[in-house]
């Protein structure tokens, strides 16, 4: 496979030798994950709120740059809507800036004060965002390049769920950065539908949770190898705050709330706290939890290496510029 093939924008930002991001996965996208997918030629991105201590942080980056031989990797910072509660933020940006991670992504409320901050400290910043709208405001506001995620996504893909597919064209006809494509990708032959409309990249994360260095217990990537992408539940639509999990006990119990028409967020605290997402990564009862699952499962068949499923998405995207004569 020539790899000048899929030399792209975001390649040669990043430096990276495939168009791949693997997103931040909170409290699963620790050093060891993240390493191995830098290692693979793509570009990973350690949670930061999964270690709210600074010097934890720290050391998780520390760590990552050894594993990596001092290849460069990033770190994913997400910006609450509720101003509150960003201060847990504060000292995990000063960290970052003074380790100088090679590049932020940003997620969920607008990069704009962070872009500063990070430019100051020679980091690239690429902001996810789930419509062109936000999109254009993250571009304004200095981003080196934006992620557009479809509706298909796990995590939050944003109330106005537009599919990726719309998502992927509309994205590079209107932004001049890098546009990256994500929502529902675990295959490699999206990559090259991505590169066709114009997209400099895609990004993954279901798809990346049976990785034998996901840090989770082997029963959690067994339910994810189980599942069929279909399996998957929206919910806190009624807060605009849409997340799409795996459909489980608790996504079922939240839904319920919704249905009677709660408003009050204290009905719902325990059932989408992070505290049971953390338990059933750690015990593999996948029961509990608001448990992030995109559409993307559907492709996760096998708990394999970061490498393996790397280097098979790269042989599906070559084969797929063969089908169509290039």
């Amino acid at each position: 496979m020539s790899e000048t093939v899929f030399k792209t924008r975001l390649t040669d930002l990043l430096g990276i030798r495939y168009p791949v991001l693997c997103g931040g996965l909170l409290h699963l996208a620790d050093a060891n994950y993240v390493a191995a997918v830098v290692n693979a030629g793509a570009m990973g991105f350690i949670s930061a709120l999964t270690f709210p201590d600074p010097e934890q942080l720290r050391d998780e980056i520390r760590k990552c740059r050894e594993l990596t031989s001092g290849k460069p990797f990033g770190v994913n910072l997400y910006i609450s809507a509720r101003p509150d509660a960003n201060d847990r933020l504060i000292p995990l940006v000063s960290v970052v800036r003074e380790e100088k991670v090679a590049v932020v992504e940003t997620a969920g409320g607008s990069p704009a004060a962070i872009v500063p901050l990070m430019k100051e400290a020679g980091i690239k910043v690429i902001h996810k965002a789930p419509a062109i709208r936000f999109a254009l405001s993250a571009e304004k506001a200095g981003v080196d390049a934006v992620i557009l995620v479809g509706a298909e996504g796990g995590g939050h893909p944003g109330y106005m769920m537009v599919g990726t597919m719309v998502q992927g064209a509309i994205g590079p006809e209107r932004l001049s950065i890098p546009v990256i494509l994500g929502g529902g990708i675990g295959h490699g032959s999206q990559l090259t539908a991505a590169l066709a409309m114009g997209c400099e990249g895609i990004l993954m994360g279901t798809r990346m949770l049976v990785s034998e260095e996901i840090g989770a217990h082997r029963a959690y990537k067994q339910r994810i190898v189980s599942g069929d992408g279909l399996d998957s539940l929206v919910v806190m639509t009624s807060f605009k705050n849409h997340h799409r999990v795996l459909h489980n006990e608790a996504a079922e119990a939240v839904a319920a709330l919704e249905k009677s028409g709660s408003q009050d967020y204290a009905d719902y605290a325990d059932l989408i706290s992070g505290k049971r997402a953390r338990e059933a990564y750690a015990t593999g009862d996948t029961s509990q939890g608001m448990l992030d699952y995109g559409q993307s499962a559907c492709f996760a068949n096998e708990i394999e290496p970061v490498v393996t499923i790397i280097d098979r998405f790269m042989q599906e995207a070559a084969l797929g510029l063969k089908r169509i004569g290039i």
